[in-house]
C-alpha cells in the first residue's frame, strides 16, 4: 500500500461571509483564540505522516506571514511550542494558485501535477480537534491520521464524517457498514438519510486526476468533487470514517466562528476557569 505523504490544504476563495475581516487577513489565517486555523491544519497533516504540504490559494491572498520562519520569537516566548511559532518549518511546502474560484475539485487539480500517489485533503476553514491543550503543550488533531489509517487498512479513498444536529446544511451520507452509499447535498431535514455529514477531511487516491478530467467542471460545476466520490461509491468503494469525540470549528462565517472561539477557550485548561467565571457573571447582568 502506497504511503500517504502529501497533504492538500484548500485555502482558496474570497471568504466573502467573513468580510470585512477577510479583506485584511485570509480567513484560514484567522486565529482560533491564539492559533491560526491553517497552523492547526498543518500540524494535523504532519502528525498524520505528511512529508509535503500543498496549499491551494487565490491570487490576492497573502499567506507569507503564516508560512515564514518565526523561530526567533521563541526567545521572547519560550513557553510556546516551537511548532506553533513556525508550523511549516519541518515540512516541504508548495503553494498553488487557483486563478478562478471554480470549486473544490478544480482547486485540487491545481496541485495534482506535483502529487504522485494518495493524498490527504484538509479544507482550510474547517478545524477538527480532539485535544485542547495550551499553546505550551500543543497536541495536534488526529483527524487526518484516522483517515490515513483507514486508507492503509482498506486501500480505498476515505471521507471524514461528523454527526450534526442540522444535516440540512451539509452534504449528508447514507452508509452500508463502513462504506458510503450516497451523498445528498443539503437535503430537507426530514429527508436526510442520517445525521452524518462530510466535514472537510479526505484521503483521495491516485486516480483523482483522471477522474477530475472525466467528471469535468464544465459538466458538473462545483459538484465535480461529489461526482468523483459517487464514482468511487459505484465502483471500488468509498470509506466513511466517523470522527467521534472531535469538536468541529468553522471559520467560514462570523457566528459559527464566534461560537467556536468560546467553546475552544472553555475547553482549554489555561483559560477555561477565568472565562467561565466571566461568562457566568456577564450573562446574569
Amino acid at each position: 500500500m502506497a504511503a500517504v505523504e502529501d497533504a492538500v490544504l484548500v485555502a482558496g476563495g474570497m471568504g466573502s461571509r467573513m468580510l470585512p475581516a477577510s479583506a485584511a487577513i485570509a480567513k484560514e489565517a484567522l486565529p482560533l483564540v491564539d492559533i491560526p486555523a491553517l497552523s492547526h491544519l498543518a500540524r494535523e497533516a504532519v502528525a498524520a505522516g505528511a512529508k509535503r504540504i500543498h496549499i491551494i490559494t487565490s491570487p490576492n491572498k497573502d499567506l507569507s506571514q503564516l508560512l515564514k520562519d518565526n523561530s526567533w520569537l521563541h526567545d521572547t516566548r519560550p513557553d510556546l511550542s516551537a511548532e506553533l511559532l513556525s508550523p511549516f518549518n519541518d515540512i516541504e511546502v508548495l503553494v498553488h494558485v487557483q486563478e478562478i474560484p471554480k470549486g473544490f475539485g478544480d482547486a485540487l487539480s491545481c496541485a495534482l501535477h506535483a502529487i504522485d500517489g494518495p493524498f490527504m485533503v484538509l479544507l482550510g476553514d474547517n478545524i477538527l480537534l480532539d485535544s485542547f491543550n495550551s499553546t505550551s503543550n500543543y497536541i495536534p488533531s488526529s483527524a487526518s491520521k484516522k483517515l490515513v489509517e483507514a486508507y492503509l487498512r482498506t486501500g480505498l479513498p476515505c471521507v471524514g464524517l461528523a454527526a450534526v444536529d442540522d444535516p440540512e446544511n451539509y452534504g449528508v451520507v447514507s452508509m452500508n457498514g463502513e462504506l458510503v452509499k450516497e451523498i445528498i447535498e443539503k437535503p430537507v431535514r426530514e429527508d436526510a438519510p442520517s445525521n452524518l455529514v462530510l466535514c472537510g477531511r479526505y484521503v483521495f487516491t491516485s486516480d483523482t486526476s483522471k477522474l477530475l478530467s472525466l467528471y469535468d467542471y464544465e459538466q458538473y460545476g462545483e459538484l465535480q468533487s461529489i461526482a468523483i466520490q459517487q464514482h468511487w461509491m459505484q465502483n471500488e468503494g468509498l470509506v466513511g470514517v466517523e470522527l467521534k469525540g472531535f469538536q468541529w470549528y468553522d471559520s467560514g462565517a462570523p457566528l459559527p466562528w464566534l461560537k467556536g472561539q468560546i467553546d475552544y477557550a472553555l475547553r482549554r485548561g489555561d483559560m477555561s476557569d477565568e472565562l467561565r467565571s466571566w461568562l457566568t457573571d456577564r450573562l446574569q447582568r
